[in-house]
This record gives C-alpha cells, sequence and structure tokens, in this order.
C-alpha cells in the first residue's frame, strides 16, 4: 500500500555541494529513486547520470574515472560522453550505439549544486533558478552556515509547512507566529509574505519573512527585522516516502565579524532546533485529500494545487482512500522533538 497518493514530482533538485566533486572525480549518489554518478570533467563542468554501466551494470560512481569530457567504467573501460553516449569500447574497433547511460541537466547556482528530473527523459528544463544579487559579489554578507537533514516524509508535506503559521506555537512553543499577508503562484514560481514580531532582551522588534519557491526543489527566504538573513534551502526527493533538506544560510554583515558570526550562528540554531521538531511530526503524521481546515488556516489548498503541477504522472490512478497513513516503525515509536511540544506541555493532546 502507498505512503502517498502522489509520485516523485520533477523540477529543479540539489544532488551535491559543488565542492563535493572535483575536477576529474565522480561521486555516487541515491536520489529520485534511483543510483546516480555525479562527475565533473576536467573543465569543471558538473554532470550527473544514471550509475549503471549499459554493458554488465557496473555502477560508475565506485571506481569510475574521468578521462577529460568522458567517464570510465571500472569494469571493462568503456567510456561515455558528458551525453551519456558510448564513444570507446577499449578491446573494440566500435561503440555501440544502443548502450546509453540517461544524463540529466544541471546547474549551479547559488552555491547550490542542481539537476534537473523529470520521469520523461526527454522533457528539458521547463524554468530555471536564478543567481541572487546578494551572492553575486559575496560583499557585505557572512556565510553560508549550512545544516543537512533527512526525513522520513514525501517532499510536499515538508512544504506544507510553509504556509501553516498555526502550528509554531503548537509546535515550537513560540508566543509570537507569523501573519501570512500574501501567497501568490505564477506557474513554478510561488511567491509568500508574511510579517512576524520577534522577542528580543530589548523587546519585541516587528519583521518580515518574504519566500519564493522555484519549483518544488528550491527555495529562497528572505527574513528582516533582527538582521537581515538569507536562507537558500532545498528539498530533494531520495524516493517517495523519504527527502534530504539542505538550508544554506547567509547574515548581512553587522561590520563586526565576530558580532555577525554570533547573531548568525543563533539565528541558524533556532531554525535547524523548528526543523527538528517538526521532524517527527512528518514522519508520523498521515496524508489528508480532504483535511479538516480551520476558517484561519493557511493557504493548505492553494499550496497543494500549485505543487500538483509538478506530478507529470498525476495521483496514483485508482486509490480512492482520503487518509495515507505512514508505515509502522517500531524504532519510532517512542520518537520525540528535540524538546517537548508545546501541546505536551501543557497538557494537549
Amino acid at each position: 500500500m502507498n505512503r502517498y497518493p502522489f509520485p516523485l514530482p520533477y523540477g529543479w533538485f540539489q544532488v551535491c555541494e559543488p565542492e563535493e566533486v572535483a575536477a576529474g572525480a565522480t561521486k555516487a549518489l541515491y536520489y529520485f529513486d534511483r543510483h546516480l554518478v555525479a562527475w565533473r570533467d576536467d573543465g569543471g563542468e558538473l554532470h550527473v547520470m544514471d550509475a549503471f554501466c549499459p554493458h554488465l551494470g557496473a555502477h560508475l560512481g565506485h571506481g569510475g574515472t574521468v578521462e577529460g569530457c568522458q567517464i570510465q567504467c571500472p569494469f571493462h573501460g568503456w567510456r561515455f560522453d558528458t551525453e551519456g553516449t558510448n564513444v570507446d569500447i577499449p578491446y573494440s574497433t566500435r561503440t555501440n550505439k544502443r548502450a546509453r547511460v540517461r544524463a540529466y541537466p544541471t546547474c549551479e547556482v547559488n552555491g547550490k549544486s542542481l539537476a534537473w528530473f523529470h520521469p520523461d527523459p526527454e522533457v528539458e528544463p521547463q524554468w530555471h533558478v536564478p543567481a541572487l544579487p546578494e551572492l553575486a559579489d559575496g560583499e557585505g554578507w557572512w556565510g553560508p552556515v549550512r545544516t543537512r537533514h533527512t526525513v522520513q516524509a514525501h517532499t510536499q508535506e515538508l512544504g506544507e509547512n510553509a504556509v501553516d503559521s498555526a502550528h509554531f506555537r503548537y509546535v515550537h512553543n513560540t508566543a509570537e507566529v507569523p501573519e501570512i499577508t500574501s501567497y501568490v503562484t505564477d506557474g513554478p514560481l510561488a511567491e509568500m509574505k508574511s510579517v512576524q514580531r520577534f522577542p528580543t532582551p530589548r523587546g519585541v522588534v516587528d519583521g518580515f519573512i518574504e519566500s519564493t519557491g522555484y519549483g518544488p526543489g528550491v527555495a529562497v527566504v528572505r527574513f528582516g527585522g533582527i538582521v537581515d538573513t538569507l536562507l537558500v534551502t532545498s528539498t530533494t526527493p531520495i524516493d517517495t516516502g523519504s527527502c534530504e533538506t539542505r538550508f544554506d544560510f547567509y547574515t548581512r554583515s553587522l561590520g563586526d565579524a565576530e558580532a555577525t558570526s554570533n547573531v548568525a550562528q543563533a539565528f541558524v540554531a533556532e531554525v535547524d532546533r523548528q526543523f527538528l521538531e517538526d521532524m517527527p511530526v512528518w514522519e508520523h503524521k498521515a496524508h489528508l485529500t480532504r483535511p479538516a481546515l480551520a476558517d484561519t488556516d493557511g493557504p493548505f489548498m492553494a499550496f497543494r494545487k500549485w505543487y500538483a503541477q509538478f506530478y507529470a504522472e498525476g495521483t496514483e490512478p485508482g486509490d480512492e482512500r482520503s487518509l495515507f497513513p505512514p508505515p509502522y516503525w517500531p524504532d519510532k515509536m517512542d520518537e520525540s522533538p528535540a524538546k517537548a511540544t508545546a501541546s505536551a506541555r501543557h497538557g494537549g493532546g
């Protein structure tokens, strides 16, 4: 029985950090419910391909080598170009035109190495992730500070948190919650603005949060109030039941390196703490296709309508269930957030 009523979404997704794959090196990956290999040619360009050699199935990310702009299989030395075409069989005078490896479009922007995934290999990228002006020259911004987490949930479940203000009080015990002032979608873009009051030792500070999603895999969040902070976030499906989230935080310089670092580290620690508190909820919750929403809940259904466009296959055919529960994980039965939720502290269910 399927955990969710939807398949893998398509779009741009982070598969590694740029520095994780050096020129002339390979790296084994697993995303999109498949084995992959990332490699960088001698000119420094990143490539991502399916991992298995079509000859006899060797994994190109485990022992494969890079020769110029070609990747060589560790088993029999077959070589493939950047398009996945067999260009050399060292013990034959001929190549095998049918021996192809799927290659995925890639781009490296805003400090992230991205690959375009679509279930149909013939579908080219339908939008691009723009370079951020704040990071163009690096001046005036401190960072990045990076965090990374694997969550046993579909990427859509994590995305829904963005439009859910009410949970901040009950999961994160925050006295002030964001107030969503606008939510607008346009094709692959989703823009949300909210205002929030940040409690500080010197009193409450008025602030704002502005988020722009570029498809289901990449988003940019700008925080203002205490200190200007830029968060470049990515959520990449490992398979339909798990995903990986990476946060890259940049903080506007306060003029003093130590002060900037201290404020940035405190902000990152708070966001990371809240993410860890969300994880048990995501991993144990059921997906409801028709949730019983309150009149003051966020734009859940608008978000779901926007997100649904990234399912090329549509939802699971013939499945009319309205509730999709998680698997039974005995090892997770006693799992709880890093700190007790507000509901638990106040005796709630």
